[in-house]
């Protein structure tokens, strides 16, 4: 058996974590999208057939994310069949092409809307939602906004044999010397969940120790692939490992990456406004003690150059207090430190 790339015991907690992902399903089900006879073939849409693969087309003004996903789609195309799918970006609608786009941001898509080609009723509006369309010899992937055609891009993959778990957990692709898609419209409605993803917590020693072996560190490069694995179970969220660690200022790029693949960021339940504990324990010296009764002002001046920091980039901070490294706050001064804290915190949030 082939040996995970990540301990079972750390891969089984990241699972869990994502456990209440699942979004409402419309009517029309995902799991007849694909087939790989070549019965039939003249009316389904190929991807891949004969040794050749469909082109993905998107409009250049599309989001750089969903660009970023689609190339994922052309590699998972060539996991599934040897044949990888030229990526191109000219916008130009054409026969036998996989067209991919955000309604609104996407001259491609909504030009086949204008010309009464697509029908976005379903998903236009809507929070990361997105439907696939396979007619007349073409395949449309369109989402409601960037996230939705990131997650529309994911599930054919899926739909084809690559699972979400194929990096982390080593799941094996299935061969198949032929894709094909059936036609139909495909929707996929609004999660039930605004907000999905996974909380990076108690990671040491395994998932740190991994981490420096695999990649010099947790750094950017290993949370690009938590960031795809994130975005390929359709969630859009996290919160970084937090022991002894810093996400901002252990990497720069640790942000701009999170921003590259358009996962929202936060910090864990005891660091309020995109400060990670260990920035402050870094300054402890000269801010002094993690005490918002006696120390308030150090405190909140503090959380502000956080949320400026991380200003340009989707994040959801997470709003309360806890005692320092997460220890419970002084009993006498709970109700009073955390009605203050809390009416600071959102005042600072809305600055």
């Amino acid at each position: 058996m082939k040996k995970m790339r990540f301990p079972g015991r750390v891969t089984g907690l990241l699972a869990g974590a994502l456990l209440a992902m699942g979004s409402a399903v419309s009517a029309a089900s995902f799991e007849n999208l694909i087939v790989n006879s070549q019965n039939r073939a003249e009316e389904y849409f190929r991807i891949v057939g004969g040794g050749q693969a469909a082109t993905i087309v998107l409009s250049e003004e599309e989001f750089s994310q969903v660009v970023r996903a689609a190339k994922d789609l052309s590699e998972d195309v060539k996991r599934v069949t040897g044949t990888a799918s030229p990526v191109e970006t000219d916008g130009q609608a054409r026969p036998g092409a996989v067209l991919i786009g955000t309604v609104g941001k996407s001259p491609l898509i909504d030009g086949l809307v204008a010309e009464n080609k697509l029908n976005v009723d379903a998903i236009k509006g809507k929070w990361e939602s997105y439907l696939i369309q396979v007619k007349n010899n073409t395949l449309v992937i369109a989402g409601s906004d960037k996230r939705g055609t990131i997650y529309g891009i994911y599930e054919l993959s899926k739909r084809m044999g690559v699972s979400p778990w194929y990096w982390w957990a080593d799941v094996p692709v299935v061969h198949r010397d032929a894709v094909y898609a059936v036609p139909g419209t495909y929707v996929q409605d609004p999660p039930k969940v605004k907000y999905r993803g996974i909380f990076i917590n108690d990671e040491d020693p395994s998932f740190t120790n991994w981490s420096r072996s695999k990649f010099g560190g947790v750094n950017s490069k290993m949370y690009a692939h938590m960031f795809e694995l994130i975005l390929r179970l359709k969630g859009n969220y996290l919160w970084p490992a937090m022991w002894g660690k810093a996400f901002n200022e252990d990497d720069p790029q640790n942000p701009v990456v999170a921003d590259q693949y358009g996962v929202v960021m936060g910090t864990s339940h005891h660091e309020p406004m995109m400060r990670n504990q260990q920035e402050w324990t870094k300054r402890s010296r000269q801010l002094g003690e993690w005490n918002y009764r006696q120390n308030g002002e150090n405190m909140r001046k503090f959380w502000l150059e956080g949320l400026k920091r991380n200003a340009k980039y989707d994040n959801m901070p997470t709003v309360g207090l806890r005692g320092d490294g997460d220890l419970p706050l002084d009993p006498g001064a709970i109700s009073t430190a955390t009605r203050n804290c809390c009416t600071s915190s959102s005042t600072t949030s809305a600055s």
